[in-house]
């Protein structure tokens, strides 16, 4: 049975029953007060421990934001780029995080906290009731005193004291009914005031986590991307790891046969005589050695293994010749001698590792033996380091710099220049003139952009041999159509790449670094997957770019080969074909008609003096042109070509 009900009535009489209950309804309060005290503490304790949480979560997402992932290699794929970035998108997740939950545990103090603490102090408190037992000692001590007091004392004075003990009594039950009805009211009052700050506190938790929700789901998209992007990568390194194996183990098998002549022409030990004044003598010095072919130098770094591994000294010397040096000069085996260019009269004698080693270095110095020279930079790279030096040279502190963009036809002009004919070395952008910055920040960004490398690769495709193209062309449809069906066999665009981008494109040596780069052809092989129907393979011209050559439009447009265009231009393409451009204007003039008026249905911007800038409704004057796909126009007195899909026959 719960408390018993305070009665009114019972205040006058102050039964001991009355008492007993008026002490249950005390010590619920007490109970109550001993509660909201520990869950405060408790609350307190929670806030601090969720603060300790929170600066742990913090403290990691700074130390995932701060980290970056080194590749091997000179670029990385857009898969790496995920990877790499990923992070700082982890980082990012979690201070987010964060700062709900920082908002979650202000919300909790003024929700929860500071109203508990409140009731506690302002209605929980023992002041109403020490006034209550004092009341009663004062009325019950003087109640007793005038019992004590004489029946022999003056009537006058008997009735004041009456008087004075019936005051102290109205206003003892006055007290007694004010408090009987405080604690009832405490009694209901807590019902509320202590529920309410806990569902204040549920409800800021639940919003906790339905913002955790919702940032997960806006996560999810991210990471279903990310998932792809590991796979890919997880299969790529599949693929290089069994190449590397299988390259570690034909070195081990035939490690001469796979010494490092490229870039540079021989590099290894030597041992060099190094001559002191008598009586010294002489000391033989371990020395890495690099030789340059080309220039004939010998660059030579002093180093120990056993002296902990520390770098000296790079000292450099230009050979004239190199003898061998035979043991009845010198009692040591294979040994050279080398006679320095820089230094008339100086010989230097060095000793191989071995006799395989001597071999080695016999051929690579003394010019018996052709050497391989070192292949010609990547036009990429060539064309990236060019532009770049121009940037930063000439053009750092302008202001929106890689905003503003530069003429589109010099930036075509520029980017065919540079790449299209692969003579990067030939244009110093640093120092040249005839390219502002705008054109060379444009030409940059148009190259990095994802189409470019649709188009780049388009342009090389057409550089294969006929035979080759349409052996590739083939391949390449029935990979495609063989990715189509990708949820029933798995084989996915990016498995396809990682299957056949070894095989298609075999790099010209076996090295870890080739090996490390199989992801760029797999790369490649996808782009042709994919994108097939944009980098046509069967057809021995390449649709999509026509080369400026003798100062004509030349090649060969689609009246010849019998299919429509492509909406997507190579970089040095100086014409744009209109996707949406419809097949009856691609009509051609009937030999017999000289001379025709024809509508535009499509805007047109002239991009070369020889062109036509137009509007939708222009109407032309137009003959055929000596170039397929084309027609010659007049418009407002000028002559010129225009595109033979950007207009109808009236």
């Amino acid at each position: 049975m719960g408390l018993h009900p305070l009665e009114f009535s019972e205040c006058y009489l102050d039964s001991p029953s009355f008492r007993e209950k008026i002490k249950s309804h005390e010590a619920e309060l007490d109970k109550t007060n001993r509660f909201i005290k520990e869950l405060y503490k408790d609350g307190k304790n929670l806030i601090n421990a969720t603060k300790q949480l929170g600066m742990a979560q913090r403290k990691f997402a700074q130390c995932l934001g701060e980290f970056q992932f080194e590749y091997i290699g000179d670029a990385k794929t857009d898969d790496e780029k995920c990877i790499d970035e990923s992070l700082q998108e982890f980082s990012s997740f979690l201070k987010n995080l964060e700062d709900q939950r920082e908002l979650m545990m202000r919300n909790i103090t003024e929700t929860l906290m500071k109203p508990l603490e409140k009731f506690r102090k302002d209605q929980l408190g023992t002041a109403e009731r020490k006034k209550y037992e004092k009341e009663t000692e004062k009325y019950y001590s003087s109640l007793e005193k005038l019992l004590n007091m004489s029946a022999k004392k003056k009537e006058p004075q008997l009735q004041e004291a009456d008087s004075q003990v019936e005051t102290m009594k109205l206003h003892f039950q006055e007290e007694s009914l004010t408090y009987v009805c405080k604690l009832q009211e405490i009694q209901e009052r807590k019902k509320f005031e202590c529920v309410e700050p806990m569902l204040a506190f549920f409800q800021t938790v639940f919003t906790f986590y339905h913002q955790g929700f919702e940032l997960a789901k806006d996560f999810d998209h991210y990471k279903k991307a990310l998932q792809i992007n590991i796979q890919n990568t997880r299969s790529r390194f599949e693929g290089a790891r069994s190449e590397v194996y299988d390259l570690m183990k034909r070195i081990r098998e035939a490690p001469q046969e796979y010494r490092q002549t490229s870039p540079i022409s021989c590099e290894g030990y030597l041992y060099v005589q190094e001559k002191r004044p008598p009586p010294f003598g002489s000391s033989w010095v371990k020395r890495y050695s690099t030789y340059v072919t080309k220039q004939k130098i010998l660059h030579m770094v002093t180093f120990d293994h056993r002296s902990g591994g520390k770098i000296g000294e790079t000292e450099s010397v230009t050979l004239k010749s190199c003898l061998r040096k035979t043991l009845d000069v010198l009692d040591r085996r294979f040994c050279l001698e080398l006679e320095i260019t820089d230094r008339p009269g100086t010989v230097l004698t060095v000793q191989a590792m071995s006799e395989d080693d001597h071999k080695f270095w016999m051929q690579a110095m003394d010019g018996k033996e052709a050497v391989s020279q070192p292949p010609a930079p990547c036009c990429v790279f060539v064309f990236m380091k060019n532009a770049i030096s121009a940037i930063e040279t000439r053009g750092i502190n302008d202001q929106g710099l890689y905003r503003v963009v530069g003429v589109s036809s010099k930036v075509q002009k520029l980017l065919s220049l540079m790449i299209g004919k692969y003579n990067s070395n030939e244009v110093d952008l640093s120092t040249s003139e005839d390219w502002d910055v705008k054109t060379v920040t444009s030409t940059l960004k148009l190259y990095l952009s994802p189409e470019s490398r649709i188009q780049a690769v388009h342009c090389l495709v057409h550089k294969l041999p006929e035979r080759n193209r349409q052996v590739l062309g083939l391949l390449m449809k029935h990979l495609a159509k063989v990715a189509a069906h990708s949820k029933h066999n798995l084989m996915t665009v990016a498995n396809l790449g990682v299957v056949f981008g070894p095989t298609l494109m075999r790099p010209q040596e076996d090295t870890v670094a080739a090996i490390m780069d199989l992801k760029f052809q797999n790369i490649v092989v996808e782009i042709l997957i994919e994108h097939d129907e944009k980098v046509p393979l069967t057809t021995g011209i390449c649709i999509t770019c026509r080369v400026v050559e003798g100062g004509r439009v030349g090649g060969v447009m689609m009246m010849k080969m019998k299919r429509e265009p492509s909406a997507e231009c190579s970089p040095m393409c100086p014409h744009k074909i209109p996707s949406h451009a419809p097949p009856w204007g691609r009509l051609a003039l009937p030999p017999a008609v000289t001379s025709r008026k024809a509508k535009a249905v499509y805007p047109c911007e002239a991009e070369h003096d020889s062109e036509l800038s137009f509007q939708v409704g222009a109407i032309f004057n137009v003959t055929q042109s000596r170039e397929p796909g084309w027609l010659e126009g007049e418009l407002e007195g000028k002559r010129g070509l225009i595109p033979e899909n950007y207009v109808e026959m009236l």
